[in-house]
């Protein structure tokens, strides 16, 4: 009962620890670079330290709608806006390692490799689609937008998911577990939501035949029941 309907204090205490859970990955690398431990190239390992946990947390932010449908815990909608919002923090951390440590604010070697190198390509254009999502993540411009218009705008962390697994696939040169376990994963999610899509095109359908149909004709007749006259 606990974990299906929680109080609103409970909520906000997993919330919280939850928060500072996802702020362990990025609490390792400071640790690392303090204690040189980031092994013989400590850009390269950050850099792709922060692209993973932003891919972690982009399939965290997908899978909560699955939960919430297999378990019943409703509540679980009200952490989805701060794993959203992580995934794009880790993503801005990725972005600003790779423009700051690894490229040196060197805006002619910037420009060249977005343009040249197409893994790059596709992760700075997956960055580029997660900006609006994270400047309308407030309940505020939900309302502004109205919640069919948000809903449709939001829907472009599927296309996210997808270049962030293409970004992936076109970076690894050798070992492809990652990977394929990655692409597994959106494939997962992204294939259940399509299901959902399709089974409820299906409701609707059947329900909009069911009021323009003709009604049934009664099995038994109404003069049946009538007394005789004499």
């Amino acid at each position: 009962m606990y974990l299906t309907n929680p109080a609103p204090g409970q909520i906000d205490r997993i919330r919280a620890v939850l928060f500072v859970l996802c702020l362990l990955p990025l609490a390792r690398l400071f640790h690392g670079a303090l204690e040189n431990e980031l092994g013989a190239n400590p850009i390269e390992f950050i850099q792709r330290s922060l692209g993973t946990w932003t891919f972690n947390f982009l399939l965290i932010t997908l899978a909560v709608t699955p939960l919430r449908k297999a378990t019943g815990c409703h509540w679980l909608i009200r952490l989805r806006r701060m794993f959203g919002l992580f995934a794009f923090f880790y993503a801005t951390m990725h972005f600003l390692n790779w423009l700051v440590l690894d490229q040196f604010f060197d805006w002619r070697a910037i420009v060249l490799d977005i343009v040249k190198r197409p893994y790059i390509t596709v992760g700075f254009t997956a960055f580029l689609l997660m900006l609006p999502l994270a400047a309308t993540s407030s309940s505020a411009m939900v309302k502004r937008l109205g919640g069919r218009r948000w809903q449709n705008l939001h829907r472009t962390a599927y296309a996210i998911a997808i270049l962030g697994t293409v970004h992936y696939w076109w970076l690894v040169k050798k070992d492809i577990t990652l990977p394929l376990v990655y692409t597994a994963l959106v494939a997962l999610l992204l294939g259940l939501r399509a299901l959902w899509r399709q089974q409820e095109r299906q409701r609707q359908a059947g329900g909009a035949y069911g009021l323009a149909g003709p009604l049934p004709r009664p099995q038994v007749s109404v003069v049946k029941f009538m007394p005789r006259r004499k």
